[in-house]
């Protein structure tokens, strides 16, 4: 009945116009993929251990790419022979820490907490990034960049600065520090290192290597823990993990961090937390507030100013392979 050409999917013209359009959409198509994660990790507490539930996820998204880059695994094989220690570190940044250390964070802090931390990710990302990668940002993107970030600290402090320096922080909240300074690695990692690979290439090769890393706190996990994690509700979150947040949100990343660069991609971490209010009022039956519509109202113009600005501003050289004129 389906004809999918696995081959036209996995070889898509990286350098034509299309790209650069489709990148553009998944900008803003892939904090919807990657609030489900929201959803599954609140689902996963008392049902199956962090590092189990990492590891099935990032198992089940390696196996649902074996068809997308089949058909080139002669080229992966000689790209491995050469990038082998920049794909563990990937690997470990992207697959290991940002994928267990959120789900350990979240069993002890809340979820406030985790949007505020996270919330330092963007601008980490751009920081970092004006060093190695020599992105530039325009004033209109730094004044669009903190906009968004007073919105999504609205939202956090439900409409009440003032509630800010009421945050207590815990034990847990080191977990979601760590995966956010791993996260800023990853992105900002992933443009320093050119490859020869296409991303869901490159994605197969760091989750392998996420999954060496990965697999002893998950077996561990497995002889200690009293949770039944292979029940049918938590196999059932593992494979929702693994589709969505895992293959999806992550191939659909890595293309964006390749087509607009480090510090634009960055920014979908501000969307996060408007798309996930909204997706746990249909999903979780959650009202929102006020504070969530004002929120929004700050972060998208802003997110949009901040990822629409021309070459014509004169000081914004967003993806780092056209100042080097290829």
């Amino acid at each position: 009945m389906f004809n999918i050409n696995f081959r036209k999917i996995s070889q898509l013209d990286r350098t034509g116009p299309f790209s650069k359009k489709l990148a553009e959409v998944l900008f803003w198509v892939t904090p919807m993929i990657w609030s489900s994660n929201y959803i599954i990790a609140r689902a996963a507490s008392g049902v199956i251990p962090p590092h189990i539930l990492a590891f099935g996820r990032w198992a089940i998204a390696l196996i649902l790419m074996i068809p997308l880059i089949w058909s080139g695994r002669g080229a992966l094989r000689a790209a491995v022979r050469t990038e082998w220690h920049q794909m563990l570190v990937l690997g470990a940044l992207g697959t290991w820490i940002c994928g267990a250390f959120v789900y350990l964070g979240g069993q002890s802090t809340s979820a406030g907490n985790i949007g505020l931390i996270y919330a330092a990710a963007p601008i980490g990302i751009a920081i970092v990034s004006s060093f190695l990668n020599k992105e530039v940002l325009s004033n209109r993107q730094r004044a669009a960049m903190i906009c968004a970030l007073v919105g999504v600290l609205f939202i956090i402090s439900k409409g009440n600065f003032m509630n800010l320096l009421g945050v207590k922080f815990v034990s847990g909240d080191l977990w979601i520090l760590a995966a956010t300074a791993a996260w800023i690695a990853y992105t900002v990692l992933q443009q320093r290192w050119p490859t020869k690979l296409r991303p869901i290439q490159r994605l197969f090769c760091t989750t392998v290597g996420g999954l060496l890393f990965l697999f002893p706190f998950a077996a561990a996990e497995m002889s200690f823990t009293s949770l039944k994690w292979y029940s049918g509700e938590a196999l059932f979150l593992i494979l929702l993990a693994g589709a969505l947040p895992g293959l999806m949100g992550y191939v659909a990343y890595s293309f964006m961090v390749e087509q607009l660069g480090a510090t634009r991609s960055g920014l979908v971490l501000y969307l996060s937390p408007v798309y996930a209010t909204f997706i746990a009022w249909w999903i979780l039956s959650e009202q929102p507030h006020w504070f969530h519509l004002v929120g929004a109202l700050l972060v998208l113009p802003s997110i949009y100013l901040a990822s629409s600005a021309k070459r014509s501003d004169g000081q914004f050289r967003i993806n780092i392979r056209e100042e080097k004129g290829t």
